[in-house]
């Protein structure tokens, strides 16, 4: 069986240290082993004003980040550096991604940037809407984490049917990290809403009706036997039924992407973004599947 890697999306910030950090403890619970990249421009506009060596001397400063990196990785985790250089640090990391047969891109949420445009804002969104690979974003603050297991998998179920990859990938998740799956719906009540057409019961019943078929086709289509459990929170809004739901740390959570995807892409949806805005756990963004047969056209 091939070996299970993750790439980490570096640079020498605290977001960059989030993401190894996340990335080490990724690796412990999958038994994965950990490559740190750094992309430089393959052409930057200060190469135009200074005289011979400047990619020498940015090639060197990158390589000794890298080396600080790989130092932090504790010695019971594999990691391995790259250097490499692209015109974008989200197509150079996605290379990289391909090339190692990674099964996730790890960045961190937070940080500066490394050169010109190369800020991580920049990068973690265009990873979240377009990598072909998935993507786990380490919140602010991760490095400080005493946690090196991840504790619980959940994952959250939207509408659309037929989410093999998001599944399959949560269920390798958990099982690696040895809990039982936690499938979670968010249904987002407007109350507004309900009291103008004087049925805000009916509104909430419809609603939650809804989310348990959801729920329980996503069970159905796990393996015989596999441990699961399933929630349904409601609220106001997403924020605030995301919120409702009980985190710890070294919780994640596995999201799908937006139908709006090209097949095997990332899209963030809405509703995903939303999480992420307020939770301060790690979320792993997957790819859509392939065209359904109702989406050919």
């Amino acid at each position: 069986m091939a070996q299970l890697k993750l790439v980490v999306g570096y640079l020498a910030t605290s977001g960059g240290a989030d993401a190894v950090a996340l990335a080490t403890r990724f690796a412990r619970t999958l038994g994965a082993e950990v490559e740190i990249c750094i992309v430089l421009p393959r052409e930057t506009r200060l190469l135009g004003m200074l005289k011979g060596g400047y990619q020498e001397v940015v090639a060197d400063q990158a390589q000794s980040w890298l080396d600080q990196a790989l130092a932090s990785v504790p010695d019971d985790v594999v990691a391995h550096g790259h250097l490499s250089y692209d015109e974008s640090f989200a197509d150079g990391l996605v290379r990289e991604a391909l090339r190692l047969d990674a099964m996730t891109i790890v960045v961190g949420g937070s940080g500066g940037g490394l050169a010109g445009s190369y800020s991580l804002g920049s990068v973690v969104n265009e990873l979240l809407y377009s990598s072909p690979v998935p993507v786990a974003v380490a919140p602010r603050g991760t490095r400080l984490s005493a946690i090196e297991r991840v504790r619980e998998v959940t994952c959250a179920i939207g509408e659309r049917k037929g989410a093999d990859l998001l599944l399959d990938f949560a269920v390798q998740s958990s099982k690696a990290a040895g809990t039982p799956l936690r499938l979670v719906s968010l249904v987002a009540l407007d109350p507004v809403f309900g009291y103008l057409r004087s049925d805000a019961d009916s509104v909430r019943d419809h609603a939650l009706a809804h989310a348990r078929q959801t729920l329980e086709t996503a069970k159905s289509e796990l393996p015989e036997g596999f441990p699961v459990s399933s929630t349904i929170v409601d609220g106001p809004t997403i924020e605030a039924a995301v919120s409702r739901l009980g985190w710890h740390d070294g919780d994640m959570i596995i999201v799908g992407s937006s139908r709006l995807s090209a097949p095997k892409r990332i899209f963030l949806g809405s509703t995903a973004a939303k999480m992420l805005r307020v939770l301060d756990v790690p979320m792993v963004v997957v790819p859509r599947d392939e065209l359904t047969d109702g989406e050919q056209s």
